[in-house]
C-alpha cells in the first residue's frame, strides 16, 4: 500500500504534485525537511500510470480522493523522509503499522525497514520464501522493486467503508513487470493485488494506526511466472531476449 513505493524519480526541483497535494513543496513547511535523496521526488512516470490503469475517479474533494491522496503521501514520505519529525501524515509518537495480524511497527521501526520490506515481512519457512525482507535494506528493497517496475508501482482506493476516526477502505496495487525480479526476466505483464486497510486517525487526520490485509502471493505469483533470466536469454521465443 501505499504499500510500497509506487515509484519515481528523485532530487529534482517539483512543483505540488496533484494526488500529493500539501505535503511535497511548501517551502515554508518543507524548508527544514531532510530529504533521502537530496530534494523531493518527482511521481510524473507514475502519475502517468495511474491515470492510464485506476479503475475509479473520485470526485474532487470526496472521502475516497482524500484518503487516496493521503496514503499517497505517506507513502512518499516514508520513502523519501529521513526523519520521522518531518513527517506531516502521521502523529510520529503513536503510529503503529500492523500488517496482516502481525506484531505493529512503530514509525522510526517502520522507517528504519521501509516500506516494502515492513508489508513483505513472512514467517515462512526459509525454503519457501521468495522475497526475504530480513536479508534486504531500504535501499535494496526499492531497488528490487523499481528494477521490477520500472514505470512505477500505481496505488489507488477502491472502496471506502467507513470516514474518520477509523477509515476502512479497499485498494488496488499495480504494475507492468518490464524489468528483471530475483533472477526472473520480466514478462510485461500486470502484476497486482488488492487489499483492506484501516486507519486510525486523530482529530487532524494524522494516522496513529495503520492496519494492512493482503495476500503477498497475488503479487508475486505475477513476479516468478518470468522464467529464470539465464534460460530467458537463451530463448529466441521470449520477446525481452532481443
Amino acid at each position: 500500500m501505499g504499500s510500497g513505493g509506487e515509484g519515481e524519480g528523485e532530487g529534482a526541483a517539483v512543483a505540488a504534485d496533484k494526488y500529493r497535494s500539501g505535503v511535497l513543496l511548501q517551502d515554508e513547511v518543507e524548508k527544514n525537511t531532510q530529504w533521502r535523496h537530496g530534494g523531493p521526488p518527482t511521481y510524473d512516470s507514475v502519475n502517468l500510470l495511474f491515470e492510464q490503469g485506476r479503475t475509479k475517479e473520485w470526485p474532487k474533494e470526496s472521502l475516497e480522493e482524500t484518503v487516496q491522496n493521503a496514503v499517497k503521501s505517506w507513502e512518499m514520505e516514508l520513502s523519501h523522509k529521513t526523519r520521522l519529525q518531518d513527517f506531516r501524515t502521521i502523529n510520529p509518537e503513536k503510529f503503529k503499522l500492523i500488517v496482516n495480524g502481525r506484531e505493529g511497527l512503530s514509525g522510526e521501526e517502520t522507517l528504519k525497514m521501509g516500506s516494502y520490506n515492513a508489508l513483505l515481512k513472512s514467517s515462512l519457512p526459509e525454503e519457501f520464501k521468495y522475497y526475504k525482507a530480513e536479508e534486504e535494506s531500504f535501499e535494496s528493497s526499492h531497488d528490487v522493486f523499481r528494477s521490477a517496475f520500472p514505470r512505477g508501482f500505481a496505488w489507488e482506493v477502491i472502496s471506502v467503508y467507513s470516514g474518520p476516526p477509523q477509515i476502512a477502505f479497499k485498494f488496488r496495487h499495480w504494475g507492468f513487470f518490464e524489468g528483471p525480479f530475483k533472477g526472473h526476466a520480466p514478462t510485461g505483464e500486470i502484476a497486482q493485488f488488492y487489499g483492506l486497510a484501516i486507519l486510525k486517525v486523530d482529530e487532524s487526520l494524522k494516522v496513529e494506526e495503520a492496519e494492512i490485509y493482503y495476500d503477498p502471493a497475488e503479487l508475486f505469483g505475477g513476479l516468478l511466472k518470468g522464467p529464470p533470466i539465464s534460460t530467458a536469454s537463451s530463448s529466441h521465443a521470449c520477446p525481452f531476449s532481443h
